[in-house]
């Protein structure tokens, strides 16, 4: 048997109270945190601390499930992510989407350099190449960025949860030097994406709040659902940078959470999905078939390690 702190992230996500927040305000440890976002049991005096804390019951903040109830893919990705196994469908997940999604925001290191990175933490660089020292932090900062995905699965969208992945993947870049610019918070200048203009600042926090609010209330999920969420916080683009690289984080994440094959885009569908959140208000198809190609492309993974989906 395991635990789902379900209710816990819905408290915490409606009283917007991240789990590191309460964790300094409680005292609790790093390898506990880890516990509430992997589903493991944690001590009744813990709880009963959390509850007093957030004036709620027990019976409200977890419910008890078999490990079985959970999608095959996450019970993977969670278990050789902990044991850090080499080879796995976890080890090839984490090379594939962030090279894919670093690629398409400009990074000039190849597969092969990602992968190198990840497996042996150094990097090869030809004598004829220059590599930005910014790619090299980013590839790094998004592997960690997939682990805290990972380990936050089964947590509902929260406004922490998302400045969360942007501050660890934008920590240590030259980007993060910048007076103006905060990793982990919304932007303080206005920014367009593809030559469009998107949400002004002043109003980012409001409608971010109202979108997460109107997704979480759904009672059943499609995978039509995950795309329209995307893409409309692609439209919002609450931050300086890394808007894509943490919509499609957060995508990958609710693929997971609700049962679906995750989608990835490569260079060969980037045009197709630039193409498909211009043309979302006219024709919605252009976007839901680029992802669901990209959906294909990582099927093929799982076809590999022979790990079943719907």
């Amino acid at each position: 048997m395991s635990i789902v702190y379900k209710g816990l992230f819905e408290v915490l996500s409606k009283k917007n109270i991240s789990i590191s927040e309460m964790s300094k305000d409680l005292n609790i440890s790093s390898a506990t945190q880890a516990k509430f976002r992997k589903g493991e049991y944690v001590s009744l005096q813990t709880l009963e601390s959390i509850c007093k804390y957030l004036s709620v019951g027990i019976n409200d903040i977890v419910s008890f499930l078999t490990v079985e109830n959970s999608s095959i893919l996450y019970q993977r990705l969670r278990e050789e992510m902990s044991h850090k196994i080499k080879g796995s469908i976890y080890h090839e997940t984490q090379i594939l989407l962030t090279y894919n999604s670093n690629h398409i925001e400009g990074s000039q290191l190849s597969p092969d350099q990602t992968r190198y990175i990840f497996e042996t933490n150094t990097i090869k660089i030809d004598k004829d190449s220059l590599i930005n020292v910014d790619d090299i932090i980013e590839t790094q900062n998004h592997f960690r960025c997939i682990d805290y995905m990972i380990e936050s699965t089964l947590e509902p969208l929260s406004e922490s949860l998302i400045k969360d992945l942007h501050r660890i993947l934008k920590t240590g870049t030259s980007d993060a030097k910048l007076d103006w610019f905060i990793v982990g918070e919304y932007k303080q200048r206005p920014n367009t994406v593809g030559g469009i203009a998107t949400t002004k600042p002043v109003k980012v926090q409001n409608e971010l709040i109202s979108l997460i609010g109107k997704y979480e209330n759904k009672k059943e999920y499609s995978f039509e659902d995950i795309i329209e969420f995307h893409y409309q916080f692609e439209c919002i683009h609450p931050f300086q940078d890394g808007n894509g690289r943490v919509g499609r984080l957060i995508a990958f994440k609710e693929c997971l959470r609700h049962g679906f094959a995750p989608f990835t885009i490569d260079e060969s569908i980037k045009l197709f999905y630039y193409r498909g959140l211009k043309e979302w208000k006219s024709d919605k198809g252009y976007l839901i078939d680029t992802c669901l190609s990209g959906q294909d492309k990582y099927k093929k993974l799982l076809d590999m390690f022979n790990i079943s989906y719907e």
